[in-house]
């Protein structure tokens, strides 16, 4: 039986059609079991949100998507980190493991294939704690297929109960890298990309990232995630449509013909990835960096 799919969809109808038509064509759905938790209104939703909402849960009806579907209505707005982590919960406490989708992802026709393989190949390595689906753009130099880094992904993943009952909500790890700033380094993989700032803003409540959270978790274990070669997922959502991406991230198109056969031979990150890694996350803050200031000079 395939890993179990849970897609959390809101008020993005385009987006979650995007995102299921992309499912439905992927191999192994048709044998595949989706939940697909849809969020509440706000208390103060508009009239046309409310529609966009009604709009949304009548399209993951509107067909079978996947072998089995299960559609969880939320009556109140649990907000994205909640949601997530409530049903992922919810799922991985029954099947073990899971695949987790969110509503602007549309996936390659291979990713089902990948997730299943990748997860039961490492399903009792401790060291491993996700399996990414989503690669960055960056020009990968090594004959494998796949590879391991000390990061984690939130567009398109997978991972089992043993690793899903480390999350830890009240943030412990917080403490000790706010006093170390070797460790603060390390965990904004030397500099290249402001993870804890992220995380301080979540500690501070100015964000609701559950991703944050999870590679804090991650990142303590000293666990590593698989990644492909080339991309699998691409993110449709970076159009301001969003909660939380606002600003378009470049992003490779997806090749439905790579298909990952080769895996890593040893269980180590590797360095020469993370490290062209880093330099493409620098140039991108870079980027956001330009963008911001020119943003603020129009409005002063």
């Amino acid at each position: 039986m395939p890993t179990p799919i849970v897609l959390f969809v809101y008020n993005r109808p385009w987006h979650t059609r995007k995102t299921l038509e992309s499912l439905e064509t992927n191999n192994l759905s048709k044998e595949s079991e989706l939940f697909i938790f849809a969020d509440g209104p706000k208390e103060n939703a508009t009239q046309k949100q409310l529609e966009k909402i009604k709009e949304t849960r009548n399209l993951i009806r509107e067909k079978k998507w996947c072998g089995k579907v299960s559609i969880i209505e939320r009556d109140k707005n649990m907000g994205l980190a909640n949601s997530v982590i409530t049903g992922v919960t919810e799922i991985i406490n029954k099947f073990g493991k899971i695949i987790v989708l969110e509503d602007d992802l549309v996936l390659s026709k291979n990713f089902l294939r990948y997730m299943n393989e990748s997860l039961e190949k490492y399903k009792d390595n401790e060291k491993i704690m996700q399996i990414a689906g989503y690669m960055y753009p960056i020009d990968i130099k090594i004959e494998e297929d796949a590879f391991f880094l000390s990061l984690i992904s939130s567009w398109g993943w997978g991972t089992w109960k043993r690793v899903w009952d480390k999350f830890d909500e009240s943030k412990n790890g917080f403490a000790l890298l706010k006093k170390n700033a070797i460790l603060q380094k390390k965990f904004d993989l030397g500099g290249s990309y402001p993870y804890f700032k992220m995380l301080k803003n979540q500690v501070r409540k100015n964000i609701d990232s559950w991703a944050i959270q999870f590679y804090l978790v991650v990142f303590m274990e000293e666990g590593l995630t698989l990644f492909p070669k080339k991309t699998l997922v691409n993110n449709i959502g970076m159009d301001g449509s969003g909660v939380h991406c606002k600003v378009k991230i470049a992003q490779s198109d997806i090749d439905n013909l790579f298909e990952i056969n080769y895996y890593p031979s040893e269980v180590n990150a590797s360095l020469l990835v993370q490290s062209e890694l880093q330099l493409f996350l620098k140039k991108q803050m870079n980027i956001f960096r330009r963008i911001f200031r020119l943003a603020k000079q129009m409005v002063s």
